[in-house]
């Protein structure tokens, strides 16, 4: 997850969940590619330790591909790391 100005956390998942335009989508190993814009809220991780990791992101975009997600947002912050 990247701001505009600062990485806000990367690391290895076995779960993400985001707020899209469009819904919220899960994304898992093997995910097919995507691309799709943010919509404001949070946006959820489980790192494969099993610790749950949020941030707040809106204005912005999420990918997949090959196994990686990219979240790029204009505001972007940690709100947990567990």
């Amino acid at each position: 997850i990247v701001s505009a100005d600062h990485e806000v956390w990367s690391g290895k998942a076995k779960q993400i969940i985001a707020r899209t335009l469009v819904g919220e989508i899960g994304i898992l190993a093997g995910h097919e590619p995507i691309l799709a814009i943010l919509g404001a809220g949070e946006v959820r991780i489980t790192t494969t330790e099993g610790a749950l990791v949020t941030a707040s992101a809106d204005d912005g975009f999420l990918s997949v591909e090959h196994d990686t997600v990219m979240v790029v947002a204009r505001n972007a912050e940690l709100t947990s790391q567990g």
